[in-house]
């Protein structure tokens, strides 16, 4: 199991445990989960690559969020604006 593992990271326990199956070996996927954790190989696609905020952090300075809203004046008048936000500069 650990070996699968090891030389395809992209492959989750899920995976890992189809291919068992298809090789005869009956196992469950929460086996293979708690053989890969306690062997201190993290879960695909987590494994060699930046978590979900330090991936955001790197690349805020090219987002841009964009946002299209109405206003009510006092008046009753209607007034849309359509809003751009630079993640990097927020």
């Amino acid at each position: 199991m650990l070996r699968p593992a090891r030389e395809n990271p992209r492959w989750g326990s899920r995976r890992i445990q189809g291919e068992l199956l298809r090789l005869g070996h009956p196992v469950g996927t929460t086996t293979v989960w708690e053989i890969l954790t306690s062997a201190g190989i993290d879960l695909a696609p987590r494994r060699g690559g930046p978590t979900w905020r330090e991936f955001l952090t790197a690349q805020a300075e090219g987002i841009i969020a964009c946002d299209f809203v109405h206003i009510d004046l006092v008046d009753l008048r209607r007034v849309y604006a359509l809003v751009f936000l630079e993640h990097g500069t927020r």
